[in-house]
């Protein structure tokens, strides 16, 4: 794990890249963030997590990193030893934490429900959405420290890198690391994830639903081998794609509300009506 920092004192704030060693573009955010070196008002730990599976060019050498926090610093896994000096690097910080998708080419930000701090900072971020993940962040990073999780776009894009700088420059003046006039808080909307989407073994898929556009009941969402399969009820895709996951085609969500301003509205109030 490499770790530097810019400016003086204990850190407060953390960015963190390379989480998943098949996702370069938080590290691009960070290296670009570290030769720009701007004078900092709070310090800022600049981090690259999982330089093994970087080097490897792989997702994980041992186990997906971002599954097994709180880690076990005794563990023969690489990742959950790693897992374990992550999370003491990142205790006492409000961090940023980069990811990028197989499935959306736009940013939008993952979080627990509870996350006030999160949710504060979403409304001055470049985001298409916020996504509640409250009931499937078991072993993730945003349910055992102060982070925000974003998605900066496409796996392996440039546009992915470009995201996650400007991702980055936002996130630090927000929290008041970087001068800079603060962007007015963006109305996103907000997603709640129900259930995942199961796909069976096959040799071809497809996904012509849209992450993030109404799936209405009896609508064509994924095919397996030339099957088309059909919506019983109408739900939200999120991080739904061929070939993202071995065992599941994403996710279905409810559209639950607004993030943004002085204005959010209950989870318990679903806008996903038929």
């Amino acid at each position: 794990m490499r770790i530097e920092q810019l400016g003086d004192g204990e850190p407060e704030i953390a960015v963190v890249g390379g989480i998943h060693g098949d996702e370069p573009c938080g590290v691009r955010a960070v290296e670009h963030l570290l030769e720009a070196d701007p004078e900092v008002k709070r310090p800022v730990k600049c981090i690259v997590a999982n330089e093994e599976a970087l080097a490897a060019g792989t997702r994980y050498l041992d186990a997906d990193l971002n599954r097994v926090f709180p880690g076990d610093p005794d563990s023969d896994a690489h990742e959950k030893r790693l897992a374990a000096e992550l999370l003491t690097e990142l205790k006492g910080c409000v961090s940023l934490s980069m990811h990028s998708t197989q499935s959306y080419t736009e940013p939008f930000a993952v979080i627990d429900e509870n996350a006030t701090f999160a949710k504060s900072v979403c409304p001055s971020l470049s985001l298409d959405a916020v996504v509640d993940a409250s009931d499937f962040i078991d072993g993730r990073l945003i349910r055992h420290a102060e982070v925000l999780e974003v998605e900066c776009g496409y796996q392996g894009s440039e546009r992915a890198a470009k995201n996650a700088v400007t991702l980055t420059e936002e996130f630090l003046t927000a929290v008041g690391a970087l001068d800079g006039e603060r962007s007015p808080p963006r109305e996103l909307p907000l997603y709640r994830l129900t259930r995942l989407v199961p796909k069976e073994a096959a040799d071809d898929y497809g996904v012509p639903a849209t992450n993030f556009e109404r799936v209405a009941a009896g609508e064509t969402y994924a095919s397996i081998d030339g099957e088309e399969l059909v919506a019983n009820e109408p739900f939200y895709p999120v991080l739904m794609s061929p070939y993202g996951y071995e065992n599941e085609f994403g996710y279905a969500a409810e559209l639950v509300g607004k993030l943004g301003g002085n204005v959010e509205s209950s989870p318990g109030q679903s806008t996903n009506a038929d």
